[in-house]
Parts: C-alpha cells; structure tokens; sequence
C-alpha cells in the first residue's frame, strides 16, 4: 500500500467539492448584465430579449408604434426594448415608471421610455402580483415573435454612435442596468 496518496486524493476531492460548492451558491442575479440575461431589481427579474430600432414603414413595426408621431421627428429614431419581468417576491409591486426606466449612451445623455399603449407595452407604473410575469401569459406581447413587452424609446439617431446603450432601471432605491446588444 502507498503512503500519502489516500491524503492528497482526499484533499483534492475536498477541493474539488468545496469549488462546486462555492458554485452552485450563485444563483443570486446580479444588478448589471448584457442583454439575454436576467438582472433583479428589488423583487422583479428583468430579461432583454431583444432591442432594435423601429421602422415605421415596416408592417410588422407600425403595430409597434400606434400612436406615435410618425414618421419620427427629424433627426430622432424610436428604439424598442422587448422584455420579459417576474415578480419573484411574495407580495404584489408596483412596477418601474416611465421615468425610473432610461437609456444611456456612453456620453452620459439619457432617454426616458415614452408612452405606448399597444398591445405589446409593458405596463410600466401598474402593479404585478406575486409570481406574475409580464407579458402575461397569452397575450400579443407573450405571443409575438419577441415573446417580450416593448419599452419604447425615442432617441437622437446620434445615439447609434454612442454605444453601447444601456436600460437603466431606477427601483426601490436600487438600479439595474442592461448593456443592450444593438
């Protein structure tokens, strides 16, 4: 029988379990990430699944945008943000406002959400109960091919140069930021 190698075999087996360990204890979601993962903000989960800029001439599009000033004012672009929000808390919340929820560039200028009341909007400022997702089950928003609710955004087309943009979420005292992938 050798010596020593039992030892270092359950040293390293203590290791190797103790990294796992360490491992399987981040399932907390941060405040910050890329677009395509979820951030928490107070009791809700954020997830981008997809931002791009609209095209009012673009059938599928101008769902997006009904009631808004179109074509856009000169110079400006409208970008829409599709995300997914759970309420991961035991108690019903009031959902970010419009003016808690922005878009950075990277000089620091900020874009407030605007108002949408399509189909597809998430319900910015309106209360989600405990374990309830936006966009609600069965809905166009849910449906769609984003399967996302759209925060709206108009922005100076100059921001396409200031990248990368970020969602910023003012919650609760907290912020949650998204890099976004456009």
């Amino acid at each position: 029988m050798r010596r020593g190698n039992k030892g270092a075999l359950a040293i390293a087996l203590a290791l190797v379990l103790a990294l796992l360990g360490v491992a399987g204890c981040g399932n907390d979601l941060s405040k910050e990430a890329d677009e395509g993962v979820p951030i928490k903000v107070g009791d809700l989960e954020i997830n981008v699944s997809e931002t791009r800029f609209l095209n009012p001439s673009q059938p599928d599009d101008s769902e997006y945008l009904s009631g808004q000033k179109l074509p856009p004012p000169a110079g400006q672009a409208y970008l829409g943000v599709f995300l997914t929000v759970h309420n991961a808390g035991d108690d019903a919340v009031t959902l970010p406002t419009q003016e808690e929820t922005s878009i950075v560039d990277t000089t620091g200028a900020a874009y407030q959400a605007i108002p949408s009341h399509t189909a597809f909007a998430a319900p910015l400022g309106t209360e989600l109960g405990s374990g309830q997702d936006i966009p609600k089950p069965d809905t166009a928003a849910a449906n769609g091919p984003t399967q996302g609710a759209i925060v709206l955004f108009l922005v100076d087309q100059a921001v396409n140069e200031n990248r990368p943009l970020e969602l910023e979420i003012e919650y609760e005292g907290e912020t949650g930021d998204i890099t976004l992938d456009i």
